[in-house]
């Protein structure tokens, strides 16, 4: 049980308030002034009456046409057979606008009779999507691509690409793991395909694809736990993305081959446009509150309830340790271009607090985008590059913490009558190790990474002949990154007490792409050919190094962290200065490669348009008995609307599309089954003499018929818009059939390792409906007003496998070795396999329907229906925005609630929620894993609201244009949930098998408001 309000009367709430509330005061000002500066100047003059028609090319009269007096407010709208009458001077400009057809302005003169005929606007269907390795026109497409720009972008504070299209691609799910700055995020294009993992879809940026590699490290807090790596993605400055153009079905993303089988994620960033240089500056400064509290028991409740652990205090411990976050986003950018080349330079800088005191995210970025062509114009040479220094403030919120819990668990199971701080001013601790104080485990240790990130690349077209051109790429994706953590020997908890604890990761990345291909545009009589042939070769390079070290002899966290400075020099730390016990250190290095050869034939035979792609991906992370896999699509779409049974006065464009194709899945780790080396390596340090060891120790991975994990789907679609191009969408149904499925199996012992990677039959099948709308509901001058809808269904389920994994570790006091999913035949992947919850007995024990055993409860974290909806609005200068996205047929395991909110918790003086004291458990009922705990995680949320004003400068020399903004995100979410938020995923893997859908300690979500502008130079 939670609620939404801060206590009030908190002098710490109230201080901690002030930020939000000058912030808000001030926002409200200014759009109080804009309002008042608001004027609109009329001109009076002599007003004849103007009568006419309006038309389309083939003379039918257009009714709902607007037209307007140019430069003034007034306006009519044409009649049902397209007449209209209006009042207007003889220097007056009549403004005709309908959605569908262009705009046409027409001056008035000395008539009283104007007749008006408008041409169709084909801009929407001759906007270019990009595709691998080329662009088409959106008419022409015939495979699944979702093609959203900058005026589709969530707004706000976006650390990362994905989070730019979260809910506006039908198909398309996006979950982030929590809401830490920068935190772990799941995609799934069209359900989850794989057992073991790799279900995210490729990047490709600027044409460079992504290896998917962690670039952080996820750390190791020993006895309090783990935490996952940050999302790799974070290195991208969004406000450098022009577009992002999704290939969802085999058709559109077999030309990526083995790295194609759950979707392909097209970036491209920003180029230089104008003929004169344009200077763009965009500040932003935003705050972030925790959108729900847990409805804790208060100090005096507690201390009502439980007398006897009234230790005297009274601390509400979520207001010590949330807080008000501010984020400050600064952007700068310069570009020019013209039809010889443009160039675009930017630098982004984002500063971003978490609303968990220390932490935080701090970005600086600098992007490089120019083009620049050669020998009358047949010579291009291009250049795009973004590096990054990402810098990540780590807390103790971790996935996996045992009973005793990490940092969240202790605000939510601390003792409320508990002081924070001595009489003396120390932190309180006290002489229960599992038991810390939070402020101490948090003011007790520190936990910083860095990662320098640089992804790019420079390229050479020419053009041979006309129409022939060949293209040169080198593309390169290198990182470092750094993660120190320390925790102080005086930290009461567990074995860091009187030893402390550092652990020191580095991780190094470099990966470098050569491709190089042919393309041929040619129209041959009445067909169009479009042909693509080329080469691809691909390296990544990972090298990861790990040292923990112990037995302190210094309190001082800097100085713990400064003798280390890295992995590799830890164990050489002087031992007279700060260490007096023991480092262990290893480090591992992997190489593999990825060759390949791809090539896409497109034919435009009429209204008929086919498509066909074969790629033959090598890698050197299988066997030499399948080490290249083959990857063909074919596609065919028809253009209905040129016949001529089809309603002209109904449709504006109908096309049907059909596609069949195979893509590849290659996510284990980096070549395992080359033999290779790992170097362990120790340092024990006595009595200030350092004794060394270590060794290189073999492996091996002997499966010589280990396969590609491939996916086998079939699409149908129908592209459509009704006349006037006022309502446009598309209807896709789709199959998807993942069959090899690569997962990591004990070895028979004895053997060289502990563990094969094999192929496993069984057939992960996702099957779904995918749709799309857009309607224009107004379009006037000064008034306009468009909805956009899309929404999805997919149903997953395993098939033909003989075997059984459980997955979905529990956490928690007595459930050492708990699960709470399975993955098995005719069952969707990571099914809840739990008890069935049925009460509790006389006793207060608890009940099972079935007895006590765990089963199948036909349950799944797999979201059934996901959807957005988009309403914009436009008013003169102003402009404003909604964005709603939903989720339905999911279910999260609320393990919080398992290991913290039970009976059994409150017995031994723990805080609870405020329901538990009343319930009917016993205090020694054993919290088993069980539907108890399993909720709907169905939701609602208002996602995006954005509120603009656009001023045009008309007496200055040098700014061009003024936009403000106010962006209000993740404003509520209407959810039967109980938990901090329903769009949740800890990492609760069990013997490498991912989880999905389990809620432990995440880091809570917040609401976001931002106040920001752009100028324009």
């Amino acid at each position: 049980m939670m609620h939404n309000s801060y206590l009030v009367g908190s002098a710490v709430t109230t201080r901690r308030m002030q930020p939000a509330l000058v912030f808000l005061k001030a926002g409200a000002l200014a759009m109080l002034i804009l309002l008042l500066t608001l004027s609109s100047q009329l001109t009076f003059a002599q007003d004849n009456s103007i009568s006419g028609k309006v038309k389309d090319a083939g003379g039918r009269g257009l009714p709902g046409v607007s037209i307007s007096v140019k430069g003034t407010t007034r306006g009519t709208n044409s009649d049902a057979d397209g007449n209209y009458k209006i009042n207007a001077a003889n220097n007056a400009v009549l403004v005709y606008s309908f959605v569908g057809f262009e705009n046409q302005e027409i001056t008035v003169g000395n008539r009283s009779t104007i007749d008006v005929t408008l041409q169709e606007d084909n801009k929407t269907l001759n906007e270019v999507v990009v595709i691998g390795y080329g662009t088409v026109k959106k008419k022409d497409l015939t495979g699944a691509v979702n093609a959203i720009g900058t005026k589709d972008f969530n707004k706000g504070v976006i650390i990362s690409p994905e989070q730019l299209m979260q809910g506006r691609v039908p198909g398309v799910a996006i979950t982030q793991g929590n809401g830490e700055p920068g935190g772990p995020i799941n995609i799934r294009i069209r359900g989850t395909s794989s057992v073991r993992n790799g279900n995210n879809p490729l990047f490709v940026v600027d044409g460079v694809p992504l290896s998917g590699d962690e670039t952080s490290s996820g750390g190791d807090n020993s006895g309090i736990g783990s935490s996952s790596a940050r999302n790799p993605l974070n290195f991208l400055n969004p406000n450098d993305i022009e577009s992002m153009d999704i290939l969802k079905d085999a058709s559109a993303t077999a030309i990526y081959g083995a790295r194609g089988a759950n979707g392909v994620v097209l970036i491209t960033t920003k180029k230089g446009k104008g003929g004169k240089g344009t200077l763009e500056y965009s500040p932003s400064i935003g705050i972030s509150n925790i959108t729900k509290r847990y409805d804790l028991l208060s100090p005096d409740e507690y201390a009502k309830l439980q007398p006897s652990n009234d230790r005297g205090s009274r601390t509400d411990w979520q207001d010590i340790l949330f807080r008000t976050g501010v984020t400050n986003q600064q952007n700068l950018a310069y570009g020019a271009g013209d039809n010889t080349g443009n160039y675009r330079f930017s630098l982004g800088y984002l500063d971003q607090q978490g609303i968990m005191q220390k932490s935080s995210l701090n970005r600086i970025s600098i992007g490089l985008n120019g083009n620049k062509k050669f020998i009358n114009n047949r010579l291009n040479i291009g250049v795009q590059a973004t590096v990054s220094q990402t810098k990540d403030g780590n807390i103790p919120v971790t996935d996996n913490a045992g009973y005793q819990g990490d940092l969240l668990a202790g605000i939510l199971k601390s003792n409320p009558t508990l002081p924070v701080y001595n009489a003396d001013g120390s932190l309180y601790q006290s002489t229960n190790v599992a038991e810390p104080n939070p402020q101490a485990l948090l003011s007790l240790s520190k936990d910083n990474t860095k990662t320098l990130r640089a992804v790019g690349n420079i390229n050479l077209e020419f053009e041979i002949l006309d129409g022939l051109k060949f293209k040169t790429v080198y593309g390169f994706d290198k990182s470092m990154s750094s993660r120190k953590s320390a925790f102080s020997r005086d930290l009461g908890y567990q074995d860091i007490q009187n030893q402390g604890r550092l652990y020191l990761t580095d991780i190094q990345i470099d990966n470098n792409l050569w491709e190089n291909y042919f393309t041929y545009n040619k129209q041959l009589g009445k067909v169009d050919l479009s042909a693509l042939l080329g080469y691809s070769y691909q390296s990544f390079d990972y090298f990861y190094q790990k040292a923990s070290a112990t037995n302190f002899l210094t309190s001082d966290l800097d100085l713990m962290i400064q003798n280390a400075a890295s992995a590799s020099t830890v164990y050489n730390s002087d031992p007279n200065k700060n260490l007096i016990g023991s480092v262990i250190a290893n480090t591992n290095y992997t190489k593999d490669e990825l060759q390949s050869y791809f090539g896409r034939v497109n034919l435009g035979l009429g209204d008929l348009i086919v498509t066909g792609t074969l790629r033959a991906d090598g890698s050197t992370r299988f066997g030499p008995n399948y080490k290249y896999g083959y990857f063909p699509s074919a596609a065919v779409a028809y253009k209905l609307i040129n016949k001529d049974f089809i309603p002209k006065n109904v449709f504006a464009d109908l096309k049907v599309r059909f596609g069949y194709g195979v893509t590849g899945n290659q996510s284990i780790p980096h070549n395992l089954y080359v033999q290779r080396q790992r170097y362990g390596e120790y340092t024990i340090q006595t009595g200030g003499r350092n004794v060394s060891g270590g060794g290189l120790n073999s492996e091996a991975f002997p499966n010589p018929d280990l396969k590609w994990e491939s996916a086998t789907q079939i699409n149908g679609g129908i592209d459509f818009a009704f006349t006037g191009n006022r309502l446009t969408g598309s209807l896709d149904v789709y199959q998807k059939n993942t069959q090899n499925l690569l997962i990591q199996v004990a070895s028979a012992q004895p053997a060289l390792t502990p563990f094969v990677w094999k192929n496993i039959d069984g057939n992960v099948i996702n099957s779904g409906v995918e749709l799309a709308l857009n309607y224009v509901a107004v379009d006037k001058t000064n008034f306009g007003w468009d909805i956009s809808v899309n929404g999805a269904y997919n149903h997953n389920i395993l098939k033909n496998y003989g075997g059984i994994i459980n997955t979905g570790a529990i956490s928690g006091q007595g459930l050492t070795g708990a699960y709470a999913e399975r993955i098995a035949n005719n069952q969707p992947l990571f099914a809840y396999f739990l008890r069935e919850f049925g009460g509790y007995d006389e006793a207060g024990n608890s009940v099972y329907i079935g007895g006590d055993v765990q089963k199948f409860i036909g349950k799944s974290p797999i979201p059934k229906f996901t959807g957005g909806l988009t309403s914009n609005f436009r008013y003169g200068n102003w402009t404003a925005s909604l964005f709603f996205n939903a989720v339905a047929g999911n279910y999260v395991y609320n393990n919080t609630a398992n290991a913290y909110f039970t009976k059994g918790s409150y017995n031994n003086g723990r805080n609870v929620t405020r329901n538990v004291p009343s319930l009917a458990e016993g205090a020694f009922n054993a919290p088993d894993v069980s539907t108890r705990f399993l909720e709907n995680g169905s939701f609602v949320r208002l996602q995006n609201v954005n509120i603009g004003y656009r001023i045009n400068p008309k007496n200055s020399s040098t700014l061009s244009n003024v936009r403000l903004f106010l962006t209000g995100q993740n404003l509520f979410v209407l959810t039967s949930y109980t938990g901090q938020d329903p769009e949740v995923n800890t990492n609760k893997s069990l013997n490498g098998v991912p989880s999905l859908g389990i809620d432990y300690t995440a880091y809570p979500r917040a609401r976001t408001f931002t106040l920001g502008a752009t100028f324009t130079f």
